[in-house]
Protein backbone atom coordinates (compact mmCIF):
# COMPACT_ATOMS: atom_id res chain seq x y z
CA UNK A 1 0.00 0.00 0.00
CA UNK A 2 1.97 3.11 -0.92
CA UNK A 3 1.01 6.62 -0.23
CA UNK A 4 1.88 10.23 -1.93
CA UNK A 5 2.81 11.63 1.39
CA UNK A 6 6.16 10.23 2.33
CA UNK A 7 7.05 10.06 5.60
CA UNK A 8 10.52 10.91 6.90
CA UNK A 9 12.88 7.97 8.18
CA UNK A 10 14.19 10.01 11.36
CA UNK A 11 14.97 8.71 14.54
CA UNK A 12 12.03 10.87 16.07
CA UNK A 13 9.34 9.40 13.40
CA UNK A 14 10.58 5.79 14.57
CA UNK A 15 10.26 6.82 18.44
CA UNK A 16 7.31 7.96 17.91
CA UNK A 17 5.72 5.14 15.87
CA UNK A 18 7.02 2.92 18.95
CA UNK A 19 5.88 5.24 21.22
CA UNK A 20 2.33 4.65 19.44
CA UNK A 21 2.76 1.05 19.48
CA UNK A 22 4.09 0.59 23.06
CA UNK A 23 0.36 2.24 23.85
CA UNK A 24 -1.42 -0.62 23.00
CA UNK A 25 1.14 -2.95 23.73
CA UNK A 26 1.78 -1.96 27.34
CA UNK A 27 -2.25 -1.86 27.75
CA UNK A 28 -2.26 -6.14 26.38
CA UNK A 29 0.34 -6.97 27.85
CA UNK A 30 -0.01 -5.58 31.14
CA UNK A 31 -3.57 -6.98 31.18
CA UNK A 32 -3.00 -10.01 30.18
CA UNK A 33 0.31 -10.40 33.05
CA UNK A 34 -2.21 -9.08 35.61
CA UNK A 35 -4.47 -11.76 34.55
CA UNK A 36 -2.49 -14.46 34.22
CA UNK A 37 -0.76 -13.93 37.54
CA UNK A 38 -4.30 -13.15 39.48
CA UNK A 39 -5.87 -16.38 38.05
CA UNK A 40 -2.78 -18.53 38.30
CA UNK A 41 -2.42 -19.26 34.78
CA UNK A 42 1.19 -21.33 33.99
CA UNK A 43 3.75 -19.38 32.01
CA UNK A 44 2.62 -20.20 28.98
CA UNK A 45 -0.82 -19.13 29.25
CA UNK A 46 -0.36 -15.69 30.61
CA UNK A 47 2.35 -15.25 27.88
CA UNK A 48 -0.44 -16.37 25.30
CA UNK A 49 -3.22 -14.37 26.71
CA UNK A 50 -0.11 -10.81 26.97
CA UNK A 51 0.19 -11.35 23.40
CA UNK A 52 -3.11 -11.69 21.69
CA UNK A 53 -4.04 -8.56 23.85
CA UNK A 54 -1.04 -6.76 22.82
CA UNK A 55 -2.06 -6.98 19.52
CA UNK A 56 -6.00 -6.47 20.25
CA UNK A 57 -5.43 -2.71 21.59
CA UNK A 58 -2.70 -1.91 19.30
CA UNK A 59 -4.17 -2.50 16.60
CA UNK A 60 -7.92 -1.19 18.21
CA UNK A 61 -5.39 2.02 18.86
CA UNK A 62 -4.56 1.89 15.33
CA UNK A 63 -7.31 1.43 13.73
CA UNK A 64 -9.69 3.70 15.32
CA UNK A 65 -7.09 6.82 14.44
CA UNK A 66 -7.20 5.94 10.77
CA UNK A 67 -11.13 5.38 10.69
CA UNK A 68 -10.85 9.46 12.61
CA UNK A 69 -9.26 10.19 9.71
CA UNK A 70 -12.58 9.33 7.95
CA UNK A 71 -11.76 5.91 6.31
CA UNK A 72 -14.15 3.00 6.82
CA UNK A 73 -13.63 0.31 9.56
CA UNK A 74 -12.63 -2.59 7.13
CA UNK A 75 -10.04 -0.48 5.45
CA UNK A 76 -8.61 0.47 8.48
CA UNK A 77 -8.50 -2.58 10.02
CA UNK A 78 -6.11 -3.42 6.82
CA UNK A 79 -3.89 -0.71 7.60
CA UNK A 80 -3.61 -1.24 11.03
CA UNK A 81 -2.44 -4.78 9.95
CA UNK A 82 0.15 -3.28 7.81
CA UNK A 83 0.92 -1.07 10.18
CA UNK A 84 1.46 -2.35 13.24
CA UNK A 85 2.25 -6.34 13.16
CA UNK A 86 6.35 -6.64 12.44
CA UNK A 87 6.23 -3.60 15.14
CA UNK A 88 3.96 -5.54 18.16
CA UNK A 89 5.19 -8.93 17.09
CA UNK A 90 9.65 -7.78 17.84
CA UNK A 91 7.84 -5.41 21.23
CA UNK A 92 6.01 -8.85 22.16
CA UNK A 93 8.94 -11.49 21.78
CA UNK A 94 11.46 -9.19 23.43
CA UNK A 95 8.90 -8.18 26.53
CA UNK A 96 7.47 -11.69 26.94
CA UNK A 97 11.37 -13.44 26.85
CA UNK A 98 12.80 -10.42 29.42
CA UNK A 99 9.51 -11.47 31.23
CA UNK A 100 10.18 -15.23 31.19
CA UNK A 101 14.34 -15.08 31.72
CA UNK A 102 14.38 -12.80 34.85
CA UNK A 103 14.27 -15.29 37.68
CA UNK A 104 10.73 -15.22 40.05
CA UNK A 105 9.03 -12.49 37.17
CA UNK A 106 6.46 -14.99 36.37
CA UNK A 107 5.46 -16.38 39.15
CA UNK A 108 5.97 -12.86 41.56
CA UNK A 109 2.22 -11.66 42.85
CA UNK A 110 0.88 -8.27 41.85
CA UNK A 111 1.86 -7.11 45.48
CA UNK A 112 5.45 -8.02 44.68
CA UNK A 113 7.81 -5.46 43.17
CA UNK A 114 9.95 -7.76 41.17
CA UNK A 115 6.33 -8.29 39.15
CA UNK A 116 5.89 -4.74 38.50
CA UNK A 117 9.66 -3.91 38.06
CA UNK A 118 10.26 -6.57 35.50
CA UNK A 119 7.12 -5.76 33.26
CA UNK A 120 8.22 -2.30 33.64
CA UNK A 121 12.05 -3.36 32.32
CA UNK A 122 10.56 -5.51 30.06
CA UNK A 123 8.45 -2.91 28.24
CA UNK A 124 11.21 -0.41 28.55
CA UNK A 125 13.74 -2.87 26.49
CA UNK A 126 11.38 -3.76 23.62
CA UNK A 127 11.30 0.23 23.17
CA UNK A 128 14.40 0.65 22.65
CA UNK A 129 14.88 -2.70 20.59
CA UNK A 130 11.55 -2.04 18.47
CA UNK A 131 12.56 1.89 17.48
CA UNK A 132 15.39 0.70 15.02
CA UNK A 133 13.04 -1.67 13.79
CA UNK A 134 10.52 0.90 13.31
CA UNK A 135 13.27 3.25 11.90
CA UNK A 136 13.86 0.37 8.60
CA UNK A 137 10.59 0.15 8.56
CA UNK A 138 9.18 3.52 8.09
CA UNK A 139 12.23 4.05 5.30
CA UNK A 140 10.69 2.04 3.48
CA UNK A 141 7.34 3.09 3.32
CA UNK A 142 6.38 0.52 5.86
CA UNK A 143 5.18 0.61 9.57
CA UNK A 144 3.46 3.79 10.72
CA UNK A 145 4.52 5.22 7.21
CA UNK A 146 0.98 3.68 6.04
CA UNK A 147 -0.69 5.01 8.79
CA UNK A 148 0.80 8.44 8.49
CA UNK A 149 -0.33 8.60 4.82
CA UNK A 150 -3.93 8.68 5.88
CA UNK A 151 -2.69 11.64 8.47
CA UNK A 152 -2.54 13.96 5.73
Amino acid sequence: MEHAHAMPATWRSAISATLHCLTGCAVGEVLGMVLGTAFGWSTAGTVVASIALAFAFGYALTARSVVRAGVALSTALGVALAADTVSIATMEVVDNAVMVVVPGAMTATLASPLFWLSLAGSLAIAFALTVPVNKWMIGRGKGHAVVHGYHH
